[in-house]
């Protein structure tokens, strides 16, 4: 079941909720919340509870439960309220506190009659139109307070809304009424920000909703098109995509060629070719080209949405910093409870002091105690990260894995589709007997031209991206298991290994010299020749990708080790660690093999992270750290079994996505630092006598947007 929850806000609502629900459903490991978009989740359990019961217990918190509807056509009833009734508050109790303020000064004979003498005023009158707009300001200030405020104090755990309530009714109880409208506003104030904050970070995600397009032209079997809603597109259906539209579904290309724009899924900066059988995304742009595409997901299942439902869902996985701060909190509360509560009593019991002057600074200790922005400093800025994170084309699975990234101490690398393209292509050509290299490209083309073989294709590819196309020949024939050969203007040629070189006797010792020295370094080497000598020779490697080197780079001027893990034998691993500057090589390793690796590299360095494709290294990356999956981009297992997701082939955004951790953890420290140092600066002016209530939350608000502010920054990520 899943329930829109009105008035989940931030982690701490997230709390209450598990610790009254959780018991319901059968535990708490039951609920997964989606802060972003307010929505809580109950999964099957061996106890069995009615959607009925859910809502009620939601209610018992002060907030409000109902199930979930997918919203399409007009907004339902009451989401105006739902959307603006805080903000419509908020507005109301400042506007009423400052007419009751301006009443009361021109009623009593000025502002200082107005003001009072801040806890000093019990017997001080104020007249009754003024009375009534602080009530006013009091009440829309506490509206959305007071619920949440009745459960904590009924399950005796106070919290900021008990803090807030109490140093209200202590204002209203010792007369200082333009006190207690104040905070009542500010306080408000504080909680809007706070909303308008997460806002933010959900319009950003939810921005990936609009990438969307909302009709598709369904294409007939008659050939004809007509539009409709993509949720009403069967998969294994055709549809077709206009130059210059956004792709409204996955899909496979039938016909047609294009590029498309890919960022909003993968982060690519640059828009990739896309041919007949290439995979394409809901969300991603054409360009110039039309294309008619199989729909491989329905609406509901596309790589965008999975996106969406996992960034959504990750707010409800606590970072070590959140859940660090909710331990604190609970020792904080209930310490500035007690700290207010001497203040009250030993300075009048036993030095003699005024009442009065004692209950007010308690007031205020209580104020400038509250939690606030200490409590959101953390979940706002997390929210920020992640979101940037999925712009970023990095799908990071909560909080918990966010923070990770900014303390590896190493990186292993599976080798294969991961530092290297996963495919073989020509590294090298090399001419001998005289013969050049286009010409021995053009034989060798020739005669792998109806090769099915991946060396072949390699072969082929690279003729193809140098202008070389295949020479005439005649009586072409496979040679099973050793090679081919062909006629080309009346003289045989033939292709092969190694070995059939050896076969046929025409190995020289320059030539053995430079084949051995190509299989060291990792590399199947074909060659050509013709009866009488050999013509050259053609490198074939699994070719690391450009980034690779300059990615290890970047990891290493971190400090992180790097590791490159892979099944290869082991001259093979040697060539491309020094190709890409590697600390450490495991080669020729079967999958348990990998993950014993991966269990002695935590136990040397601590954390550490395991890059694969997120299928095969699931065991590994399992095992490490933190698991991040390579190009998981159509790839839905990838993105359910990883920590991390790189959306993209993309390398570069590996030592991109450690500053973005180690950014965001900055900012929560700074964020937290500065929340304590103001709570520490604003006690010692209470007991000195020189904080007032208002002054004390407007303290307490200032800080909160702060924290908000400085959170919100993460939303633009840094290169």
């Amino acid at each position: 079941m899943r329930f829109k929850i009105h008035g989940m806000d931030c982690a701490e609502e997230v709390a209450v909720l598990r610790r009254e629900v959780g018991p319901l459903v059968g535990g708490e490991a039951l609920l997964s919340f989606d802060i972003l978009n307010g929505k809580m989740t109950v999964a099957p359990g061996s106890t069995e509870v009615s959607a009925d019961a859910v809502v009620r217990a939601v209610a018992r918190t002060g907030m409000r439960a109902e199930l979930w509807q997918e919203s399409k056509g007009a907004p339902p009833e009451g989401a105006f309220w739902a959307r603006r009734g805080r903000g419509i508050l908020t507005v109301t109790s400042g506007l009423a506190s400052l007419g009751g303020f301006l009443t009361h000064a021109w009623l009593a004979g000025g502002f200082q009659a107005a003001l009072g003498s801040e806890g000093m005023g019990l017997g001080h009158q104020v007249p009754l139109p003024a009375k009534a707009l602080y009530g006013i300001g009091v009440l829309s200030g506490v509206w959305h307070v007071l619920p949440k405020a009745w459960f904590a104090a009924k399950r005796l755990r106070p919290d900021m809304n008990i803090l807030m309530s109490i140093a209200i009714m202590g204002a209203i109880g010792i007369n200082e009424l333009f006190e207690a409208s104040t905070v009542s506003f500010l306080f408000a104030l504080s909680l809007t920000l706070e909303s308008w904050s997460l806002g933010r970070a959900r319009r950003a995600v939810a921005a990936l909703m609009d990438l969307a397009s909302p009709t598709a032209r369904l294409l007939g079997k008659d050939g004809s098109e007509r539009e409709v809603p993509p949720e009403e597109v069967p998969v294994g259906s055709a549809f077709v995509v206009r130059p210059g539209e956004r792709i409204p579904l996955d899909g496979r290309i039938l016909r047609g060629s294009s590029e498309v724009n890919q960022a909003p899924i993968t982060g690519e900066s640059l828009p990739v070719p896309r041919n007949p059988g290439d995979p394409v995304f809901a969300g991603t742009v054409n360009g110039d080209g039309a294309l008619e595409v199989e729909c491989t997901k329905p609406a509901g299942d596309t790589t965008l949405a999975h996106i969406i439902h996992m960034v959504g869902e990750a707010q409800g996985r606590r970072a070590p910093s959140e859940q660090w701060v909710e331990r604190f909190a609970r020792i904080y509360t209930p310490a500035v409870f007690g700290c207010a509560l001497a203040l009250l009593l030993i300075p009048p019991l036993l030095l003699g002091g005024a009442w009065g002057a004692w209950t007010y600074r308690a007031l205020v200790l209580l104020v400038i105690g509250c939690p606030c922005a200490l409590v959101i400093s953390t979940p706002v800025s997390i929210v920020a990260a992640l979101a940037a994170a999925a712009r970023g084309g990095v799908l990071v699975k909560g909080g918990v894995h966010l923070e990770t990234p900014a303390r590896l101490k190493a990186i292993a690398f599976d080798k294969t589709g991961t530092l290297t393209e996963g495919k073989p292509a020509v590294v090298e050509v090399v001419s001998l007997g005289g013969h050049d290299e286009r010409e021995l490209l053009e034989r060798a083309a020739a005669m792998e031209a109806r090769s099915g073989h991946p060396i072949g294709r390699a072969i082929l590819a690279y003729a193809s991206a140098h202008g070389v196309s295949p020479r005439p020949a005649e009586d072409f024939r496979i040679l099973q298991g050793k090679g081919a050969t062909a006629v080309f203007n009346g003289k045989r040629h033939w292709l092969g290994s190694h070995r059939y070189l050896e076969e046929l006797g025409q190995e020289t010792p320059e030539v053995h010299e430079r084949l051995e020295a190509m299989s060291q370094a990792g590399r199947t080497v074909v060659v050509i020749g013709d009866d009488t000598h050999v013509c050259g020779l053609i490198a074939i490697a699994d070719a690391v990708r450009p980034v690779a080197a300059g990615m290890i780079r970047s990891l290493r001027d971190s400090g992180v080790h790097v590791v490159m893990l892979t099944g290869d034998n082991a001259g093979t691993a040697r060539a491309i660690a020094q190709e890409t500057g590697v600390d450490e090589v495991h080669a020729e390793l079967l999958p348990s093999d990998k993950v014993g690796v991966i269990e002695s590299l935590v136990a040397k360095f601590g954390q550490v992270a395991m890059v694969g494709d997120g299928i095969n290294d699931a065991p590994a990356m399992g095992r490490a750290t933190l698991g991040i999956a390579m190009g998981a981009a159509g790839s839905d297992a990838a993105i359910e079994t990883a920590d991390v997701a790189l959306m993209a082939d993309d390398l570069s955004r590996l030592p991109w996505l450690i500053r973005h951790s180690r950014r965001t953890l900055r900012v929560i420290r700074q964020n937290i630092v500065f929340s304590l140092a103001v709570k520490a600066v604003f006690v010692v002016l209470t007991l000195a006598g020189h904080a007032s209530l208002w002054s004390a939350i407007a303290a307490d608000m200032g800080a909160s947007l702060l924290v908000i502010l400085n959170g919100l920054r993460l939303l633009r990520p840094v290169s």
